[in-house]
């Protein structure tokens, strides 16, 4: 038999579908798509992808930098103006970091095997751009000519003389040989290992980018194999003995790192803000060419609304391009830089995937809610996955709610899908979560290419990025002129999903304990997701002036309704 409580949800839940479920946020974020659907083409997105996906980029190299100055120059055009030669009233600005790094840059310029006797090269960075592991130093200009040693595992490699000889190995991971090449005079390391989730039966020529770690007293080499590549070879050994021609041009150099930091000042809260984040490194086209190229192209349709007189935004929107997650949390950390507080962030990482090529979907990675400690029903990880959490971990808060609705807005309109994973972390939203600011991730996975060099132009879709940077644009434009209307809105929303969070695992959990589960780690479960949606209608708070008590015990008494309708088992 239900329970009353249970029989209100059911009932709530009726009421929330015809009203607030259907249309939660309609009112509040038609305006700003009519604005920016028209503007958003995905042009310049595009545009900047294809000039950045050419390089190999990490922190200070050429690639990297090249990016940099390229976003400045869009940024000036469409309006923004170097920090030190702007007017205090002066509203779109943006500047350039610069920092000393603790070691130096690195690119490969061109690299090669090539099997003795045989007529044409094993692997060429011409076809494999990722085969040299990043910090490899070079060869000498002839190459260096070895006879390849099958390293079976590591205790087979700690009985062998490998001096002058090159490691291969497809058992044994690369810390381990690049242990016997400093030690044991090995030559260097030929490896491979690809992720089943990469498909290496199906991309025969992929390469998944690998490092080294940088050694100036003990400079070496390493080169990551594809399957074919490595099949190959492994027939040549099972004919007997195998030398290869190993030839490597590399540029280690000392540099700076820069960061690109672009500021849309608020015309009433200037000093509260929402701060978008994406990394320039990495030498993919969709990772993460596109999250650089879509938050340009977001950062140029700001300025031009604004200056046409379509758009005012209350509070501060800020865009930051760096170092993957280091650049991100020291602009967290080094608040002196910055006058703002920041409200919000939000992570564009492999934005603009052509999904029938990937097979990759576009997700949202939310901030750590229970999903993230019990996965079930269709909450589902990725196949990069995610380290089991608690419930002390979890980060209840409006904004997964409310991107999510969003993002399923612009999906219904586009015809595109959208979809949620449970917190996973490893990219630039993670910085802004450790230092309690809510924070999510927008992205692509399970991608076949991911960090392959087959990870290229072709690719990448204009019309994702155009999808992706029109749904972000809205969600932050109606984040920083909220106001009264905007907290109704979410309150109507959070209850909404509420209801339907707690209906969706009772009748998890009813099947759970049918199938002998307990019911008393059942009913943890459906008492942890009403505290955190108690908690994250509470986090709505954040968006009602200090002094405005009405709205404080409206959005107390809502969260209080949450708790009482908690179903019991």
């Amino acid at each position: 038999m239900k329970s009353p409580s249970f029989l209100s949800i059911v009932f709530l839940l009726i009421t929330f579908n015809t009203s607030a479920q259907k249309a939660p946020l309609q009112k509040l974020t038609n305006p700003y798509f009519k604005l920016v659907r028209p503007e958003f083409n995905g042009d310049l997105a595009y545009e900047t992808v294809a000039f950045v996906e050419q390089y190999w980029r990490i922190a200070g190299n050429t690639g990297f930098n090249n990016t940099v100055f390229r976003i400045a120059e869009k940024l000036e055009a469409a309006g923004y103006i170097l920090e030190e030669k702007a007017k205090q009233t002066d509203q779109f600005t943006y500047r350039i970091e610069n920092r000393k790094m603790k070691q130096p840059t690195w690119e490969p310029v061109s690299c090669s095997v090539k099997i003795v006797g045989a007529n044409e090269n094993l692997l060429s960075s011409e076809t494999n751009r990722n085969m040299i592991y990043q910090y490899s130093s070079s060869t000498p200009a002839e190459g260096i000519t070895g006879e390849v040693v099958y390293i079976e595992s590591k205790n087979a490699l700690s009985s062998l003389d490998v001096k002058g000889k090159i490691l291969f190995s497809d058992q044994v991971d690369y810390t381990t040989l690049q242990a016997a090449v400093g030690k044991n005079g090995a030559l260097g390391v030929l490896t491979y290992d690809m992720p089943e989730y990469l498909q290496p039966e199906k991309n025969t020529t992929s390469i998944q980018f690998r490092s080294l770690r940088y050694d100036k007293k003990n400079p070496t080499w390493a080169m990551a194999l594809s399957l074919e590549a490595k099949e190959k070879l492994k027939t040549e050994l099972a004919k007997g003995k195998v030398e290869v021609l190993v030839k490597a041009e590399t540029k280690i150099y000392d540099s700076e790192e820069l960061t690109v930091v672009a500021n849309v000042k608020g015309s009433e809260l200037p000093l509260e803000s929402l701060v978008f984040s994406a990394h320039i490194q990495e030498p993919g086209a969709n990772d993460n060419a596109t999250g650089v190229g879509t938050q340009l192209e977001m950062a140029t349709i700001t300025s031009n609304l604004i200056q046409k007189g379509k758009l005012n935004l209350k509070r501060t929107l800020t865009f930051l391009w760096g170092d993957e997650i280091i650049s991100t949390r020291r602009y967290i950390e080094e608040k002196e830089k910055r006058q703002t507080n920041i409200n919000w962030g939000i992570s564009l990482d492999m934005v603009g995937e052509n999904t029938d090529l990937t097979g990759g979907t576009f997700l949202i990675e939310k901030m750590p809610d229970p999903s993230a400690i019990w996965t079930r029903g269709e909450d589902k990880h990725s196949e990069w996955g995610g380290a089991p959490m608690t419930v002390e971990q979890m980060k209840p808060h409006y904004l997964n709610d409310f991107i999510l609705t969003n993002f399923e807005a612009q999906g219904t309109h586009a015809d595109w899908l959208v979809k949620s994973n449970p917190f996973e972390g490893g990219s630039d939203h993670t910085p802004f979560l450790q230092a309690g600011i809510p924070g999510l991730l927008l992205w692509h996975f399970t991608d076949q290419f991911y960090h392959t060099d087959n990870d290229r132009l072709d690719k990448v879709s204009q019309k994702t990025m155009q999808n992706v940077g029109t749904a972000a644009l809205v969600s932050a434009f109606a984040l920083l002129n909220a106001d009264k209307k905007t907290v109704n809105h979410m309150m109507s929303l959070i209850a909404a999903k509420a209801q339907i969070r707690l209906l969706t695992e009772v009748q998890l959990s009813k099947k759970a304990i049918a199938a002998g589960g307990s019911k008393e780690d059942e009913q943890k479960i459906i008492d942890t997701w009403a505290d955190y949606y108690a908690k994250s209608m509470d986090s709505i708070k954040d968006l009602v002036p200090e002094d405005d008590e009405k709205t404080f015990r409206r959005i107390t008494l809502a969260k209080e309704a949450i708790k009482a309708q908690v179903p019991q088992l």
